[in-house]
């Protein structure tokens, strides 16, 4: 079984090293799907699809894999049971999601996000709920950014919780750079989480797919803080399409056009304060559960 992985990353690896935009990787990863593995898509397709045979590229992508493991660089793909179970089920998962610490599939995980440069009270806010997440046993994840993202993930570190960090670079950056103690910290007891390239750097086009990749992996994202420009409209924004719940802090309203757009959206919800949100998640966190017991009952109708 794990050959049968390990050939199936290394598939995934030539299809995602030959596109050169994200339409290109998305339209790859659609058609893998469309197979059924991106191994079957190689064997059986890739004279129509890539105008030569690509065979030659599968041992040079198996020592790309084993550099990484050697460098302690986890790589999934979407294809295998590996994958984060709940980040699998987005439209736009990933091909591949590169990792460093523990990947666990079924991780329970709420996003909290907000602005780089938030008051003294909201990272305080942040920083408390992310102790309420912990005391749930579910895991804080963020963007491992300064302001909220970097105040959350540290008392969700010093609480003993788990912490996972979905980031908008490769796995070989922290960015901000001054964030790589955090970036340790998580590693050693978390996970690290990024949709891109080991090697890739910052830029522009990067974060907001961060932000997508983030949304997809929760149950939720709770925005603390947000400016009008703010990438947490982003993330936001994808969560809505991926149909998972948006908590907004009252506060996150204020002078932010895009948040009152969002308040007509389905599982979109205002809190007043921390101890408001987690009685929220609360009850996203119950659904599943209760989605069971309705089922028990109709099974029990006569």
């Amino acid at each position: 079984m794990q050959e049968r992985w390990e050939d199936e990353r290394a598939a995934m690896v030539v299809l995602l090293r030959r596109a050169r935009t994200e339409r290109q990787e998305r339209e790859a990863v659609a058609r893998v799907m469309e197979a059924g593995s991106a191994s079957r898509l190689l064997d059986e397709e890739q004279q129509s699809l890539f105008g030569g045979p690509v065979q030659e590229e599968l041992p040079a992508a198996r020592a790309e894999l084993e550099r990484w493991a050697a460098q302690g660089i986890g790589v999934r793909a979407l294809t295998e049971t590996a994958y984060p179970h709940q980040l699998s089920s987005a439209f736009d998962a990933p091909g591949l999601v590169f990792t460093r610490g523990e990947v666990r599939s079924g991780d329970a995980g709420v996003a909290v996000v907000g602005s780089r440069t938030a008051s003294q009270r909201d990272l305080a806010r942040a920083a408390a709920l992310a102790g309420g997440l912990v005391t749930r046993g579910l895991s804080v994840v963020s963007g491992l950014a300064a302001g909220i993202d970097a105040a959350a993930i540290e008392a969700a570190l010093d609480a003993g919780g788990r912490a996972v960090g979905v980031i908008g670079t490769g796995v070989y950056h922290a960015y901000p750079p001054e964030n790589l103690a955090l970036h340790r910290r998580v590693v050693a007891s978390g996970l690290v989480l990024s949709p891109f390239w080991p090697e890739t750097p910052p830029s522009k086009t990067t974060f907001p797919r961060r932000n997508g990749t983030m949304s997809a992996y929760c149950l939720a994202t709770v925005i603390m803080a947000a400016g009008p420009r703010s990438g947490t409209r982003i993330q936001a924004r994808k969560a809505v399409e991926h149909g998972r719940p948006v908590i907004l802090l009252r506060s996150a309203l204020e002078g932010n056009d895009w948040a009152r757009e969002l308040l007509d959206r389905p599982d979109v919800h205002v809190a007043d304060g921390v101890d408001e949100a987690l009685e929220v998640l609360d009850e996203i966190v119950r659904r599943p559960a209760d989605v069971d017991q309705l089922l028990r009952d109709l099974v029990d109708l006569p």
